[in-house]
């Protein structure tokens, strides 16, 4: 039997890679990784990318099985939109600090507190949460979720501060009330840290994650001078991507979890990517190990369930967002 790979030993690496998709075949399954996992993981994926474009890969995939390697909330939300599949999660206990900010106790409570308003959801919540909202949101499309709501209508975002702050900025609206949830890791990432590595990088190009607590730092820094408008984005996970592989800069700075710049780096390798923070390290992507990937395809351990009412619930949410539009590239 295969062992998990050894970073120094690559015939150990390969013999895993091996044994990893020939059980894949045999379970009749395809393997999701999100963008955050640990780069081994990563590469021997059938796909990588955001939570979203995944889980609708999951929906449109031939296989019987999904394996998921991400969070929680991420699996439960490829059930949601394949519930015919078998759906796998290496981790069960790879949770969300983001996505546990908020019930859907809450979410009924706050609404009431609102009578009317709209309640616009982040996909980084768990299925719970998503069938007590109206219409689910990225961080790459959350501004047009927010416009295709009358402008009389108060709306109530959750669960991040700063993707709703963002937002705020972005549309104008001053009748959204946000909740005051935060992913941990991009919390971390903060103003202070910013400022610091731009100040030591003046001539590197700045992505930041919409959910990242420099955010507003980063916008400032624009606006005051300090930074050209041009080498500042505020981009989605898959918005890094693309403009990764057209980006002609010699140094990018990234700010979102460390786990991100495997992908970028792999998708254009004339380009030094470096993290804001190399301490922004999301713990539970990384409880998905090399060899919970194998007992998982091979024991078929760690299925997901989402009964049905709720199921259904959610998928209206997640649907509504997908009429209104979901770029092609462009998730959490």
């Amino acid at each position: 039997m295969a062992t998990a790979p050894a970073a120094a030993d690559p015939t150990t690496a390969r013999e895993w890679a091996e044994e990893v998709r020939r059980l894949a075949r045999s379970r009749d399954a395809v393997i999701l990784a999100h963008n955050y996992q640990r780069p081994e993981i990563q590469d021997v994926a059938d796909h990588t990318g955001d939570s979203l474009a995944l889980s609708r890969l999951a929906a449109e995939v031939d296989a019987s099985t999904i394996v998921f390697c991400g969070v929680h909330f991420m699996a439960e939300t490829a059930k949601i939109l394949a519930p015919q599949k078998t759906v796998l999660l290496p981790e069960l206990a790879a949770g969300c600090s983001l996505a546990d900010t908020i019930t859907a106790e809450d979410v009924r409570a706050w609404r009431a507190e609102h009578p009317g308003a709209v309640v616009v959801a982040y996909v980084n919540t768990s299925a719970a949460v998503k069938a007590e909202t109206d219409v689910c949101c990225t961080s790459s499309n959350a501004a047009d979720v927010i416009r295709s709501i009358p402008e009389d209508r108060e709306i109530l975002f959750l669960p991040d501060q700063f993707l709703g702050a963002h937002v705020k900025r972005v549309t104008g609206r001053d009748n959204i009330h946000v909740w005051m949830g935060e992913c941990h890791v991009h919390a971390g990432i903060d103003g202070h840290t910013l400022r610091e590595r731009v100040a030591a990088e003046p001539d590197a190009e700045l992505y930041v994650h919409p959910e990242c607590g420099c955010a507003t730092s980063a916008l400032y820094l624009v606006g005051s001078g300090a930074v050209p408008e041009d080498r500042v984005k505020v981009l989605s996970t898959g918005g890094m991507l693309s403009a990764a592989e057209k980006s002609s800069a010699s140094k990018v700075l990234i700010a979102t979890e460390t786990g991100m710049l495997h992908q970028l780096r792999a998708a254009n390798p004339a380009t030094a990517f470096e993290p804001v923070n190399p301490r922004a390290e999301c713990h539970y992507m990384k409880m998905i190990t090399a060899d919970k990937l194998l007992a998982t395809l091979r024991d078929g351990t760690g299925e997901i369930r989402v009964d049905d009412e709720t199921a259904a619930r959610a998928r209206r949410s997640v649907e509504r967002m997908v009429a209104i539009g979901t770029p092609s590239r462009g998730g959490e």
